[in-house]
């Protein structure tokens, strides 16, 4: 090779190596996939910003560095199987369940591809994982709630509402697995029996059952109401605090979400947290973490939240006592 052809070539190495490096860091951007068993604009916007804020503070940033598949199932449940599958066959890196049905449905999808859930109700029970400390398999994440929750749930309507007699739970069977919904029943009747105040269990397995369980609590002389959070119930959450002031039941809820909306109360962990959290896991995984090393995370700081302006349309006066454990007071 002459010395002109030497440096034609040199020169064209040279010119091509940025492009080379250009398209092998475009093919190493990661990819997420995100299925939301509810449709994400019906959904608190703040819940999806935590978790991309979540990324941001770990140096993702969404379509610069990270690309992020969203699937929503917009309440319709039984969509969630072929979203799910959507998302395998685009091969992601990893998808983010952030719900009980979102997450089973994405591991019956793949048994392979690494799996994010938070806001589980109970991982064992539900059959996401086998072991909490090392879930095994390729499903890891966040778990969001607690048995005792309902109890204390019923605990502050007691407070709230001194001369209550009975106490509605509104719940969704078989969002939660049988035994966590067996456990959770029981810690809310030794929370009962404990204050004196009889329980009556109203179902609602779908929206349409929304109307008539608020028409058998009224009718079974229901003085206040707590619900049993799942995603059909979030996806409702309009209908339930417009129902709970027009039969003028007092409400307690696990997510805050519900009071911003104009509930009375809620106790549990924060949602918005969980989202931002999940993105740590995220980025262990990005990172060659295998999900099932990771433990399961358990919620350990729950939140009270009081709407005193639904207190007073109730015509409740809050207590002093209660309100100075209250996490946040919305005026």
């Amino acid at each position: 090779m002459d010395r002109r052809a030497f440096i034609g070539s040199l020169a064209g190495g040279l010119l091509a190596a940025p492009f080379a490096a250009d398209a092998q860091l475009s093919a190493k951007v990661p990819r997420i996939g995100y299925l939301s068993a509810n449709s994400m604009a019906a959904s608190p916007p703040n819940l999806h910003e935590a978790f991309r804020q979540g990324l941001y503070d770990l140096g993702y940033v969404e379509g610069r560095n990270v690309v992020i598949e969203y699937r929503e199932a917009e309440g319709k449940f039984e969509r969630l199987p072929g979203l799910a599958a959507e998302l395998v066959a685009l091969k992601v890196d990893v998808i983010v369940a952030p719900t009980t049905v979102a997450a089973l449905a994405t591991k019956q999808a793949t048994t392979t591809l690494p799996i994010v859930f938070f806001g589980s109700t109970d991982p064992v029970t539900s059959g996401l994982v086998t072991n909490l400390g090392r879930p095994g398999g390729n499903v890891t994440g966040l778990s969001g709630f607690s048995p005792e929750t309902v109890g204390k749930c019923v605990d502050l309507l007691k407070q709230a509402v001194p001369g209550v007699g009975r106490i509605a739970v509104l719940l969704q069977p078989g969002a939660a697995g049988e035994r966590t919904e067996q456990d959770t029943l029981k810690e809310a009747e030794v929370a009962a029996r404990a204050l004196r105040v009889r329980l009556q269990i109203v179902a609602a397995r779908d929206p349409a059952d929304i109307d008539r369980a608020f028409s058998d609590m009224t009718r079974g002389g229901a003085r206040a109401l707590t619900v049993w959070t799942s995603a059909m119930l979030v996806h409702e959450r309009g209908r339930l605090v417009a129902l709970a002031a027009k039969n003028r039941l007092p409400a307690v809820y696990t997510f805050s979400e519900f009071v911003q909306d104009g509930g009375l109360m809620s106790y549990g962990h924060s949602q918005a947290d969980l989202n931002r959290r999940a993105a740590s896991y995220v980025d262990k995984i990005l990172k060659g973490a295998k999900p099932g090393d990771l433990p399961v995370e358990q919620p350990t700081k729950f939140d009270l939240v009081i709407n005193l302006k639904t207190g007073r349309a109730l015509g409740l006066t809050i207590p002093p006592s209660l309100l100075a454990r209250a996490d946040q007071v919305i005026e």
